[in-house]
């Protein structure tokens, strides 16, 4: 880049081009909002038949679009941003070597070079001729070295001077040059196809840019405020807050994976951030999937022996493709869940959904964590917490009414049935390594041990962002169910349950222990902790939590000696707690609800 070009540069023509991105990306993030939160809701609610299915599914194309638009442009916005301000880094460095050498009386040439006037050191009998000198960008110190003994020996008292600004001249010309040539790249990548569709291959490639723009763009990532490392759940929403939209839009368009599992951030922001990943990890996993070659025949005739054998051809497939193959089916199934519950909101009165959490592989079991309504403006707030098993591969069941968002689900409808003219929020929370056996796994206390800080900060987060939306926090219930028991009761004798607004009820189904003697023990007090059992499969869970020490000193919440509310329960066995329509579910909705007095006791 030439010393008129940098001269002339106007970081804020590309300033202004970053806001129109920015704004054009906040109008696509709307429109997909309206699309999909009000639009299709009405549609669901109130349509039925080909015609209406045949407009949720264009509706859902049109979504995906605009999801696509509002990630691209955002990602131009912020490389725009990082173009400009690199850029005028280096012009404040060229403006600046220019006054200094207008104020040491020398001219800056058009190539760079600096000119000096005839000058005399003190001492001299006659002035020193003027001269031209050409500055080298970057030096080092055996170069200063060198640089300072021509100086020293030079005649002309202007020569240092000189030499100096052009040194400063050609480091700002090569800083350009550089972010030129860095940012030129980036920003032509960003690029989309003219066609209309948005593929799996557009998605994989937001990913790609974002950690294209992600790289090149430290510099000015590193003058908007970092989130304070190691932080509370409050001091993330303080920071948050102290962010203006532009710098919150740049962090969020090339951060998401960080902004999405933030604690203490508003559940619309982490819920766009999450969608994101979301769609770009189904993209990605699809496309796997699909560079997987074709299983050949698993089975052919084995010799002499009437019984079938693995063929060789099988054999070699499965050696290669065959676990991972299995695992992204499993998590792709977890990932249809979840868009299934998006696409359902206004579906028999169910509210819009908030991914709070996701992450394919996180913990080895998948993260999610996904509301039920926005727990931000709720009044009620329950929080489902699964146990053995629960992974994003079996996060939406098979259909029936063991899936883990389908209990949630459930949890909702019979809350708000409750609470006319209240707002209510269930969450499945699905952030910790739960058990993947009865035995040995299940009867450990570690994975309660590694889970329970992270409930404990969400739990704080949810309070955090509650008190930012409208200085109040919501009445908060903690279901554990199974294994979530346990780590529901690690965390609240964590040492860091201090907060009365972290929880105000605890219930547990199906608890095989605590890990505490006493409902008082949990900090809630003991007429706000809650349990119920049944029968079959769920006494052996139960009974055997009390023998392997999930149950502290053999003390399980179901027993009378614990203290806590035991409430009536028609499960048939160890997973039936959520059924539709059952007491057990009523139950629990009722103390989610604050209704107390409609809680059926033992």
């Amino acid at each position: 880049m030439d010393l008129a070009t940098l001269k002339a540069f106007k970081p804020s023509e590309f300033e202004n081009a970053a806001d129109a991105y920015r704004a054009t990306s906040e109008m696509a993030n709307a429109a997909k909002d309206t699309i999909d939160n009000r639009i299709t809701v009405r549609i669901r609610g109130r349509l039925e038949g080909a015609a209406a299915r045949a407009a949720l599914r264009e509706l859902a194309e049109l979504s995906k679009k605009f999801q696509y638009v509002q990630a691209e442009c955002g990602l131009a916005s912020t490389a725009l941003n990082g173009f400009a301000f690199d850029m005028a880094v280096a012009r404040r460095k060229l403006i600046a070597a220019l006054e200094d050498a207008r104020a040491n009386r020398c001219t800056v040439n058009a190539d760079g070079s600096v000119s000096f006037p005839a000058g005399r050191k003190p001492g001299e009998e006659k002035d020193a001729e003027g001269g031209t000198v050409t500055g080298s960008a970057g030096g080092s110190p055996t170069s200063d070295a060198l640089e300072r003994q021509a100086v020293d020996i030079h005649p002309n008292p202007h020569y240092g001077a000189a030499l100096s600004c052009a040194d400063r001249v050609a480091d700002a010309l090569k800083e350009a040059t550089g972010a030129d040539a860095e940012w030129a790249p980036k920003l032509r990548a960003l690029k989309a196809d003219d066609d209309l569709v948005v593929s799996d291959r557009d998605q994989v490639d937001v990913t790609s840019d974002r950690g294209g723009v992600l790289k090149a763009a430290d510099p000015y990532l590193d003058s908007i405020k970092a989130p304070p490392k190691e932080a509370t759940p409050e001091e993330n929403a303080e920071w948050w807050k102290g962010l203006t939209a532009e710098q919150r839009a740049d962090y969020l368009a090339v951060h998401p994976n960080s902004v999405g599992s933030m604690n203490g951030l508003p559940s619309d922001v982490r819920d766009e951030a999450n969608r994101m990943i979301l769609n770009e990890t189904k993209a990605a996993y699809r496309m796997e999937l699909d560079a997987i070659p074709r299983e050949p025949t698993k089975y052919g005739p084995n010799g002499s022996y009437p019984v079938a054998a693995f063929t060789p051809e099988w054999r070699e497939w499965n050696d290669k493709y065959g676990d991972r193959k299995a695992r992204l089916e499993g998590v792709m199934k977890g990932m249809d869940a979840i868009q299934d519950r998006f696409d359902r909101a206004g579906k028999g009165g169910l509210p819009e959904a908030y991914l709070l959490g996701f992450d394919p592989t996180g913990l080895g079991d998948g993260k999610v964590i996904l509301a039920n309504g926005n727990p931000d403006r709720a009044d009620h707030v329950g929080v489902y917490v699964p146990g053995t098993f629960a992974g994003i591969e079996s996060i939406g069941g098979d259909g029936d009414a063991h899936g883990d968002l389908g209990r949630s689900e459930r949890l909702w409808a019979e809350s708000h049935r409750l609470t006319p003219g209240q707002n209510v929020s269930t969450i499945t929370w699905l952030d910790y390594n739960a058990p993947d056996s009865i035995v040995p796994e299940a009867t450990r206390g570690q994975y309660a041990d590694e889970g329970g800080p992270r409930l404990h900060d969400f739990l704080r987060g949810n309070g955090a962002a509650q008190q930012s939306a409208d200085d109040t926090r919501a009445h908060t219930t903690v279901i554990g169910h199974s294994y979530g028991s346990t780590v529901v009761g690690v965390a609240a004798q964590s040492g860091s349950w201090n907060d009365p607004g972290a929880a105000d009820d605890f219930v547990f189904a199906g608890s095989p222990g605590v890990q505490a003697d006493h409902a008082a023990d949990l900090g809630a007090g003991a007429d706000h902790v809650w349990a119920m059992g049944a029968p079959w499969d769920d006494q052996v869970v139960r009974q055997g939590g009390r023998l392997m020490g999930l149950g502290d000193n053999g003390v399980i919440p179901t027993d009378e000696s614990f203290g806590g509310n035991v409430m009536e329960s028609d499960s048939g066995g160890h997973t039936g707690f959520f059924d539709d329509g059952s007491l057990s579910i009523r139950n629990q909705a009722a103390v989610v609800a604050g209704q107390y007095d409609k809680v059926e006791l033992e």
